[in-house]
């Protein structure tokens, strides 16, 4: 039976590469993201080897968000698997003077993520079936002066899913918490590069497999499993000192 699959963020880095991943594989695509040209690309670049439907929309408008997943589970005949992308690292020293700032990253981060979640688990559970992945940040895993704004966006999604991913438990949908690390993409391009950066690619293929797995929860790379409790577990005050850990 032929997969489909969602993806909401669908134009950047990572969730392009996993829609090429998909679309070798013959899966129906849905394609959601908020730039109407790069997602025109990416629609004429995949065509040639599946189904593909797409559409732009502003994700900030959260009232239009339950009419974009009806959208979505009508062009592709049900769903079987979504995965949820979209994220704004934001300004984190304009967060700390603006509330604007801080609610637009939590707006983008958090309450458009959630506000997918809600019509997507409702319609998966009603059907017995269904995979969702979410993309999250290992900067949910402790808030550090660099990106807390950010982190306590990506935080508080960790524990909304854990709980959805309980709550679905006997469903039999599965819901899977990716927790990436650093990726060398266009949101990260003003960042100084180091080994703990991955490529596109590579995470792209993790996700993919973390999906066909179902795994609960999935650090990518997955050397971040052995690395984040470390961090995770250091005396506040040690974590203060050092500056690798908690400087800007």
């Amino acid at each position: 039976m032929t997969q489909r699959v969602l993806i909401v963020g669908a134009t950047s880095a990572i969730a392009s590469e996993v829609a090429r991943t998909y679309a070798e594989r013959g899966a129906r695509l849905h394609l959601l993201a908020r730039n109407h040209d790069k997602l025109a690309s990416l629609v004429s670049e995949l065509e040639h080897k599946t189904r593909v439907t797409s559409r732009a929309a502003d994700f900030g408008e959260l009232a239009g968000i339950d009419e974009l997943v009806r959208d979505a589970i009508r062009e592709l005949g049900g769903l079987d698997a979504v995965l949820i992308a979209h994220g704004d690292l934001g300004d984190q020293v304009k967060s700390e003077r603006s509330f604007d700032e801080a609610e637009s990253i939590f707006r983008t981060n958090l309450l458009s993520v959630i506000a997918f979640l809600v019509p997507l688990s409702n319609e998966l559970e009603a059907q017995g079936s269904g995979c969702i992945g979410v993309i999250t940040s290992v900067a949910g895993d402790r808030g550090r002066p660099r990106n807390y704004t950010y982190g306590a966006a990506k935080g508080a999604l960790n524990v909304y899913l854990q709980g959805l991913r309980s709550r679905l438990f006997r469903s039999g949908v599965r819901v899977v918490t990716l927790k990436l690390g650093p990726v060398d993409t266009p949101m990260t391009v003003d960042h100084q590069k180091t080994a703990l950066f991955a490529k596109p690619p590579r995470v792209a293929a993790s996700i993919v497999l973390a999906l066909d797995e179902g795994a609960a929860e999935a650090y990518v790379p997955s050397f971040w499993r052995a690395i984040m409790p470390v961090v995770k577990n250091t005396p506040e005050r040690v974590f203060q000192l050092l500056p690798f850990l908690s400087g800007r």
